[in-house]
């Protein structure tokens, strides 16, 4: 992933608006990261990957509430958004 600073990325935004098209842009701000840039086309699919994953954690918790093998919703939530990060 290319990586601008977000001077660069303001004083050339067209060039950035190019550059994600190809491939998601990080922007630094005093050499931290503090943002990624994507496409629409990339965000459109990373959004249905997670909900396609959310429907999937969802259709898991139905056959645990038919089995009777139930979390709270805390519970529920906290290991949903590990399965996100692993």
């Amino acid at each position: 992933m290319q990586s601008l600073t977000a001077n660069t990325a303001k004083t050339k935004f067209g060039d950035l608006l190019m550059k994600v098209q190809r491939e998601p842009v990080q922007i630094c701000k005093n050499g931290s990261p503090v943002a990624v840039v994507m496409s629409c086309e990339e965000y459109a699919q990373l959004e249905a990957l997670k909900l396609q994953f959310i429907k999937m954690r969802f259709a898991a918790a139905e056959k645990d509430i038919a089995e009777n093998n139930l979390v709270d919703g805390e519970t529920f939530f906290n290991q949903l958004e590990q399965d996100m990060l692993d």
